[in-house]
């Protein structure tokens, strides 16, 4: 099946718990849940702009356990961007993303133009094991962007998937989704003043 070109397809990779479908749910939905409820593997979509067109934000939240390395190499190989995501209160939960990082890169060759992002999620929490400036260091050695969010208090969520569509250079890409009647609207402003 042709890959359609319409699709920008980023992965959510991280340990359980750490709060990626929080992150997903908050950004696509608007809605936080306080149970956790483990993932297998949701798909989300959402409209965006793309190259002054229309496309389709295709995120993949991928489970928490390594229970599916066939499902983890099929989403590293269709994904356009990836998002590692752990948790500020757990320092594992940063170590379990390095084998992740390693098959990104292991899969994809030279990860130079390929966007990624690593989030210290629950920044709003206070027992912190994962100090900001270790999860910056960690963004270095991996030659990725980094920032902290919490999904709970819908900290950084939208700005983390702006600054990741941001990161591919090959595409122009926004959130910022604008009908055809507002931009009408917008042409008929610019070309009246009322005196």
């Amino acid at each position: 099946m042709p890959e359609q070109s319409n699709d920008y397809r980023v992965v959510v990779f991280g340990a359980g718990g750490v709060g990626k479908s929080s992150l997903v749910l908050r950004f696509v939905k608007g809605t936080f849940r306080d149970t956790y409820i483990p993932t297998v593997e949701d798909t989300y979509r959402q409209v965006i702009s793309c190259d002054k067109s229309v496309c389709t934000l295709e995120i993949t939240d991928t489970t928490g356990s390594h229970q599916f390395p066939a499902m983890q190499r099929l989403s590293i190989s269709k994904g356009h961007a990836f998002i590692l995501v752990y948790s500020i209160t757990s320092r594992q939960s940063l170590e379990e993303l390095k084998p992740i990082y390693q098959q990104v890169l292991a899969i994809k060759g030279n990860v130079e133009n390929i966007p990624i992002m690593l989030v210290g999620n629950k920044n709003d929490e206070t027992q912190r094991e994962v100090e900001t400036k270790e999860g910056e260091a960690q963004a270095n050695i991996w030659k990725c962007a980094f920032m902290e969010t919490s999904a709970k208090t819908n900290t950084n969520v939208k700005e983390l998937f702006q600054e990741l569509l941001n990161l591919d250079k090959k595409r122009d890409m926004s959130l910022n989704m604008r009908s055809s009647k507002q931009r009408r609207a917008d042409k008929l402003k610019a070309k009246c003043s009322v005196m």
